[in-house]
C-alpha cells in the first residue's frame, strides 16, 4: 500500500487531486486555443509542399519547402512532421510544427503507400529512388 492511501484513490479512478485536474484542465483550455483549425491531412509517404512566411526585416514573404515526409512525432501542440528532399546532390531535411503560425499551408502533391511510419531508410538511398515512393493507387491528391 502506498502512503497515504494512495491506492484506494488509484482504485476509486481519482489518482489526481481536485486541485491537479482543474490545473489540467486549464491547460488543456490554452493548447485547445492554440491549435489550427484547418491543417490538412496527410501522411508519412506523402509528397508536399510546406508554405512557411519569411519575415525579413518589416517584409513578409511565403517560401515553399517541398519534398517527402518521412515522418510524424507527437499530438496536439506538440505534433511535427519531417520533410526531406534532395538539393544540388545533398539531402536535407526540415522539422515543422503542424500548428505553427508560420506555416501558411501544406500542399499535399502526391499520395505516397508506404508500409512504415518512419522513412529513415531513405536517409542512405541515392538518386531518385531517394526521392520517391510508390504511389498510393486510386488516391488523387487535392
Amino acid at each position: 500500500m502506498l502512503p497515504g492511501g494512495r491506492i484506494l484513490n488509484m482504485l476509486a479512478g481519482s489518482f489526481f487531486s481536485e486541485r491537479e485536474t482543474n490545473s489540467m484542465n486549464i491547460l488543456d483550455k490554452i493548447e485547445a486555443d492554440q491549435l489550427k483549425k484547418d491543417v490538412t491531412a496527410f501522411n508519412v509517404g506523402d509528397t508536399v509542399k510546406v508554405h512557411t512566411r519569411v519575415i525579413e526585416g518589416d517584409k513578409e514573404r511565403i517560401q515553399i519547402y517541398a519534398g517527402i515526409v518521412i515522418g510524424r512525432k507527437g499530438t496536439g501542440v506538440n505534433a511535427n512532421f519531417t520533410v526531406r528532399r534532395v538539393s544540388y546532390g545533398e539531402g536535407t531535411e526540415r522539422v515543422f510544427p503542424i500548428h505553427s503560425p508560420r506555416i501558411a499551408k501544406i500542399e499535399v502533391e502526391k499520395k505516397g503507400s508506404v508500409r512504415r511510419a518512419r522513412l529513415n531508410y531513405l536517409r542512405t538511398r541515392k538518386g531518385k529512388s531517394a526521392t520517391t515512393v510508390k504511389e498510393k493507387s486510386g488516391a488523387t491528391a487535392a
